[in-house]
């Protein structure tokens, strides 16, 4: 039986589909209300904005329009579209992977199933990169594990004059990132690189970026079921005490820079001075540890020590 007019107001439709081509009970504030109440029942955190967001995507239509009116009928099609979102939705799966796209840095990414889902606390190495780097001279960048490519692609948005490469492992990740570059407008300034880090390239940066995976891998299993059953563990787990990544890290960044070049690492809440110290012993200086909004340190800003002549790299990308 379809959600029909005549169904009792506070029922929930579900996945059922609506027999008519177009029900008059399907209005934008109507099915919103439910679809919010819906979430709120199983403690879904924001619930109204969720609803709101499967629905702007349902419809197709920008946030402005959609809510002008809550009067406004949707078409059934959309409406069942929407109906089968919050369901979702309410299952537990992230609006991201609901929709297969995340904004990040005012910037929107498709995701994959090999991709990271974005975090608005890896939005503090984009911010640190630009106020360290004058965007008046050209600047060659690197992005090691680039997943989206969403660090690289930003920080290109932001300055006209960069260039660079994001390498990852996963031929699904690089393929997804060169759609987010294709769709941004900077395939002509981005590279996308399967390989294993820095195996991958031979030649230095004047800028390096990295969110290495740095969860504990005990600790996956407490994550929220949003980040543990969605995003892929790969781009998680840090090893046994969550500093496997760095360790691997730590002897291959001071040869990937340039003279006067420098690194911007994301690390874990309480990792900063254990990551500091592996980085230190690869000659290495650790010269900032910027913050995010709830105040954690959340990345490290490097430097390499001079190097020596004979030290110098000749390769190219």
């Amino acid at each position: 039986m379809g959600w029909s007019p005549t169904t009792k107001r506070n029922d929930w439709p579900g996945s059922a589909m609506v027999e008519a081509d177009r029900d008059p009970a399907l209005t934008v504030g109507r099915v919103l209300c439910q679809a919010t109440r819906r979430l709120r029942t199983v403690g879904i955190e924001g619930p109204r904005r969720d609803a709101r967001l499967l629905l702007e995507a349902s419809a197709r239509l920008s946030r402005e329009t959609l809510l002008a009116d809550p009067h406004q009928p949707i078409p059934v099609g959309v409406g069942n579209e929407f109906f089968s979102f919050v369901e979702r939705r309410a299952a537990g799966e992230p609006v991201s992977r609901i929709l297969g796209r995340r904004e990040f840095w005012g910037l929107s990414f498709y995701l994959s199933k090999e991709t990271l889902d974005p975090r608005p606390d890896s939005e503090t190495l984009i911010a640190t990169a630009l106020a360290l780097r004058d965007r008046c001279r050209p600047c060659r960048l690197l992005d090691l594990g680039t997943g989206t490519g969403c660090l690289l692609l930003a920080y290109l948005q932001e300055n006209r004059l960069a260039s660079g490469v994001g390498i990852d492992r996963s031929f699904d990740a690089v393929r997804t990132a060169r759609r987010n570059a294709q769709m941004l407008g900077l395939r002509d300034r981005a590279q996308f690189v399967v390989g294993d880090w820095s195996t991958a390239v031979s030649a230095e940066f004047d800028l390096v970026l990295a969110n290495p995976p740095y969860v504990a891998a005990a600790e996956i299993a407490s994550l929220s079921p949003e980040v543990r059953a969605y995003d892929p563990h790969v781009a998680l787990s840090g090893g046994a005490d969550g500093l496997e990544a760095y360790r691997r890290l730590a002897p291959m960044i001071r040869s990937l820079l340039r003279s006067g070049g420098v690194a911007v690492i994301e690390v874990g809440a309480g990792q900063a001075d254990p990551v500091a110290s592996l980085f230190g012993a690869a000659e290495l200086i650790v010269t900032d540890r910027p913050r995010d909004l709830a105040g954690i340190a959340r990345c490290l800003v490097l430097k390499a020590r001079d190097k020596a002549p004979q030290e110098v790299k000749k390769g190219v990308d």
